[in-house]
């Protein structure tokens, strides 16, 4: 299938590792031009390498951290203007409302609450300038599961779905489609480090972490490119009349009341 992307320019937030590292290689065998920003500056040449020795696109990397004071506004005058964007930067941790305090929430929202935000509301305001765009959110589906093992994650998802619902909703009327995707667990670091965390909290051993695991359906988390796959073709032409919706990818785990 032809998604006919070849020649557009994306943004990808937190793109160094994880689903971020996945997005660029994806976007990249389609022939979109990348720029790429995290805060580890020899991941992202490392990731320019491997990609332009691959493909024929341009890959540009960005090193900086978006939780300083004008860190978006930097980059996106760096960048400037683009077709794509996906917000996919920001780690929120994991913990009870007893154990986050203040600092702790609030460090965990700057980059990926406001990080998305910001960009989001720069970014809107130049692809309709230009008339036309798409922004993707990349989420999660702790925000369809109130779970208080995760408090501060499930409230921070549960606001980007809202704001990806509410700015989707009407984009269209200026040529912007607006698209969230909530993954569950998915085969990165992170997923690892949350699963032996449970483990130690509920089974008192964190190498019992695959005890975890093999609750999942297919007894595994997803593979990254079931995520990017999905992702890379919301961005598409493909899926034009998508906007103002969040799509879950974690095999029915929202269903089962967990997110990990």
């Amino acid at each position: 299938m032809d998604l006919k992307l070849a020649g557009q320019s994306v943004l990808i937030t937190g793109a160094s590792q994880g689903i971020g590292q996945g997005l660029a290689h994806a976007f990249a065998e389609e022939g979109v031009d990348l720029h790429l920003t995290a805060r580890n500056s020899a991941r992202l040449e490392d990731l320019k390498k491997d990609i332009e020795s691959e493909h024929d696109v341009k890959v540009y990397p960005h090193a900086l951290d978006l939780t300083e004071p004008g860190a978006c506004e930097r980059l996106t005058e760096a960048v400037g203007d683009i077709d794509i964007l996906v917000n996919n930067a920001g780690v929120i941790p994991s913990g009870t409302l007893a154990e986050i305090d203040e600092r702790t929430w609030r460090k965990g929202w700057e980059l990926k609450v406001m990080g998305y935000i910001n960009l989001c509301r720069i970014y809107y305001d130049k692809m309709k300038a230009r008339g036309h765009g798409v922004i993707i959110n990349n989420i999660g589906n702790s925000g369809e599961i109130f779970d208080p093992r995760y408090i501060a994650g499930t409230t921070g998802n549960a606001g980007l779905m809202a704001l990806t619902r509410a700015l989707g909703g009407h984009s269209l009327d200026d040529n912007i489609r607006v698209v969230g995707v909530n993954p569950g667990p998915v085969d990165t670091d992170r997923i690892y480090s949350m699963l032996k965390k449970r483990a130690k909290d509920t089974l008192g051993d964190e190498s019992k972490y695959r005890e975890l695991q093999a609750g999942y359906p297919l007894g595994r988390p997803a593979h990254v490119h079931e995520v990017t796959d999905l992702i890379v073709f919301l961005a598409s032409y493909r899926s034009g009349y998508t906007s103002g919706v969040v799509y879950t990818v974690d095999g029915g785990i929202s269903s089962r009341r967990s997110i990990i």
